[in-house]
């Protein structure tokens, strides 16, 4: 069989779970906002700067890979610089194919210039609104704490007042070994309280035991990452994976993995694209659903990681039809919308895009 054109690649609907909207600025805009604050970037060269980002990114470690977002956040101090990101952001998306997007990000680290947390929600939700507008995307925001600081609480308190202005769900994020999710458990208990949505950063830096915290103890509907579900895998002499008791929970229950293949291996959570554990999840039938996480630093995009999962593993537009609907299944969106982008968007245009490769 031929391999999959980029251009129907580009053309797929999809459906995007896990991106960090201070992990996604177009390096130009990057060098214009640091310009309007004073801030010192590494280059003020589009393309040089691009690089360093990437370079930064791919050294296969999370801590220093998260060091890239101190320029990242650092220009995103102000209500106008969040809504033209934001309103970018939705715009890139847009024109790569992606129908359904949540976006996350962290609103605690936007106040260094006197911002206020709920102004911080309003300025990225105008953008979005803004940058959607006349295209097929539907834009969505997840509210982030991060677990290395003492705010959840109060951060989970944001997510749910602004449950009507465009928010879907609560996460954490940030340095993943020492800071497990019950630290903050009483955010999560919180957001149960309040029939609300959760997804954690869990199984990307740390193994198990994150993973294990995430689902039973601060209700975790969705993993993200959660590549190290694998440790929890045996493969026999035979050729056979036999599941651990966590690893068939996992499966059996449906829990949605948020795998992100590029930003793995420059973390340090896979080898690389070939070896990544996302092929053999999906061949289990885990609930997978393919991500780009931090599109600047990973130099990524969904056409991108659809393309190298396609020379990977030869993936074809029923693949990845397949894992597109995965994710609108476990999307936040509510029910009755999320079958509507399935049965009237998803669907008829990976079918009409199968028919134009015949």
């Amino acid at each position: 069989m031929a391999s999959l054109p980029d251009d129907l690649i580009l053309r797929a609907p999809k459906a995007l779970l896990h991106d960090h909207l201070d992990g996604g600025l177009r390096p130009s805009t990057i060098i214009e906002l640091a310009d309007e604050v004073g801030h010192e970037l590494p280059s003020t060269d589009v393309d040089e700067l691009s690089r360093w980002f990437h370079l930064g990114a791919a050294r296969r470690d999370l801590p220093l890979y998260l060091e890239t977002f101190d320029h990242t956040v650092g220009v995103l101090q102000t209500p106008s610089s969040l809504h033209r990101v934001a309103k970018e952001c939705a715009e890139d998306l847009a024109a790569d194919g992606v129908v359904y997007a949540e976006i996350r990000y962290a609103p605690e680290q936007h106040l260094e210039q006197g911002m206020k947390l709920d102004e911080v929600i309003e300025a990225v939700q105008a953008g979005f609104t803004e940058g959607a507008a006349g295209t097929d995307l539907s834009i969505h925001t997840l509210v982030t704490a991060m677990r290395t600081t003492a705010r959840s609480l109060e951060i989970a308190e944001l997510a749910v007042r602004h449950r009507d202005n465009g928010v879907l769900g609560f996460d954490i994020a940030g340095k993943e070994a020492g800071f497990p999710p019950t630290r903050h458990l009483d955010a999560f208990q919180y957001v149960m309280r309040e029939n609300f949505h959760i997804t954690i950063h869990a199984g990307e830096a740390f193994g198990l035991p994150s993973i294990w915290e995430a689902l039973q103890f601060c209700g975790a509907e969705r993993l993200g990452h959660g590549v190290r579900i694998v440790d929890d895998i045996e493969v026999d002499g035979d050729g056979r994976p036999q599941l651990g008791r966590l690893a068939a929970f996992v499966r059996d229950r449906r829990v949605p993995l948020e795998m992100c293949p590029s930003s793995n291996v420059h973390t340090g959570a896979a080898e690389s694209i070939e070896t990544h554990p996302i092929k053999f999840l999906r061949d289990l039938r885990f609930r997978v659903t393919v991500n780009t996480d931090n599109r600047l630093m990973s130099d990524v995009t969904m056409s991108k990681e659809f393309r190298l999962l396609r020379d990977a593993f030869n993936w074809t537009l029923d693949d990845f039809e397949w894992l597109t609907i995965n994710a609108m299944k476990s999307s936040f969106f509510p029910f009755d919308r999320r079958l509507r982008l399935i049965n009237e968007v998803i669907k008829p245009r990976y079918a009409a895009l199968r028919a134009s490769a015949l």
